[in-house]
């Protein structure tokens, strides 16, 4: 088992980079008129940003959620899923080469996994205070 919060101050750092990239990318597209990354730009904001720091904020707020083998699924699933399916979805989108289609299947079924397993730890584990 880990310490409850290591997870849970590690979501939110890994959150703020996301956020810095969403904000970038969404610069870049303002300035250029040029906006063919919005569906990456908005994945990025929501699973990368938000969803990031939202989940470490609850493994912060209930830690016997943040501490235990689920929360390590989560974490490495989300982490390992989302840079594969947002890498995949650019290339989709600025070559038009579908043949990435299937990794973007990838990335995404392993974020779903890492939510679910959320979820469950959640459910299983977050008690009134």
């Amino acid at each position: 088992m880990t310490h409850p919060g290591r997870i849970a101050v590690t979501l939110i750092k890994i959150a703020a980079v996301y956020l810095v990239v969403s904000l970038a990318i969404g610069m870049y597209m303002a300035i250029t008129h040029n906006h063919a990354l919005a569906t990456v730009h908005s994945h990025i904001a929501l699973l990368g940003w938000a969803t990031m720091a939202l989940t470490g904020f609850v493994y912060l707020l209930w830690p016997a959620c943040g501490g235990n083998r689920m929360a390590a699924a989560h974490f490495w699933l989300h982490n390992i899923g989302l840079p594969i399916m947002l890498g995949a979805l650019a290339v989709v989108i600025l070559t038009g080469d579908t043949r990435a289609e299937p990794v973007i299947g990838l990335g995404s079924t392993l974020v779903l996994l890492a939510l679910a397993c959320f979820a469950v730890n959640v459910i299983r584990h977050a008690r009134p205070a």
